[in-house]
């Protein structure tokens, strides 16, 4: 099946179904989905989005940013989570160019890691509990979006070379997300070349340090997100076939 969504104003939807956990089973396709903002929906697009029959959205933003940008349509689902996993924003266009690109992403997603705790369990409770296709997604639909998908997947035994595989998809998406910072602001300097991208090396710097803080991927969600193990028991049994 077709991993890529197409849309004409939404350039990283993705479906995170096929992936193969260490017990044998697969994630579900068509159930689960990942995205760079549904605030972008509109027309053809917004006919496309409802044709998936997506019925929970969680936007990963803070909310002065659905202020400027919007939000999925009323409407077009039947929940909506605005759970604003970043707490010390930072612009990325404004890194300067000689810092360590990858390790300074990492870095950042172990901050999110840190201080987003009450948020990731509350999107992961929701993941576990609703029924029906659901998307979530941030801005772009590369850091924060795949900062929850890494630990989602990590969750249902997905290896790490699939979770990394998955995060560097966005690469396909790096020239529209460059553009689109562009036409939103004209005049400006776009500083980091590291802008829109998402090589693997970055989530893998991410599990690692996971990992060697926390034990495991899984003691870091039951340890420091505290997610119940009967949420897990869930995500496995609703996600996995």
């Amino acid at each position: 099946m077709d991993r890529h969504v197409t849309f004409e104003r939404l350039h990283n939807f993705r479906d995170l179904g096929g992936y193969r956990a260490a017990d044998g089973r697969t994630v579900r396709w068509r159930l689960l989905y990942r995205s760079d903002s549904l605030g972008k929906l509109a027309g053809a697009d917004r006919e496309r989005f409802r044709s998936l029959g997506i019925r929970t959205v969680i936007d990963l933003r803070y909310p002065w940013e659905i202020d400027a940008k919007g939000r999925v349509p009323h409407g077009d689902v039947g929940a909506y989570h605005n759970l604003s996993v970043e707490h010390r924003p930072y612009d990325q266009a404004d890194i300067s160019p000689d810092v360590d690109p990858w390790r300074h992403l990492a870095d950042r997603f172990a901050e999110v890691a840190l201080d987003g705790r009450d948020e990731l369990r509350r999107a992961l409770e929701i993941i576990a509990e609703e029924q029906g296709p659901l998307v979530f997604h941030c801005a772009s639909g590369k850091d924060r979006t795949g900062l929850l998908a890494a630990v989602l997947l990590g969750l249902l035994g997905v290896g790490d070379d699939d979770i990394a595989a998955d995060f560097a998809l966005t690469e396909l998406a790096t020239a529209r997300l460059i553009a689109d910072w562009r036409a939103a602001h004209p005049g400006r300097e776009l500083r980091w070349p590291g802008y829109g991208r998402a090589p693997e090396d970055v989530i893998r710097l991410f599990l690692a340090d996971l990992t060697g803080t926390y034990g495991s991927l899984r003691s870091y969600v039951t340890q420091h997100v505290g997610l119940e193990e009967k949420a897990i028991t869930r995500l496995r049994e609703r996600l996995l076939e």
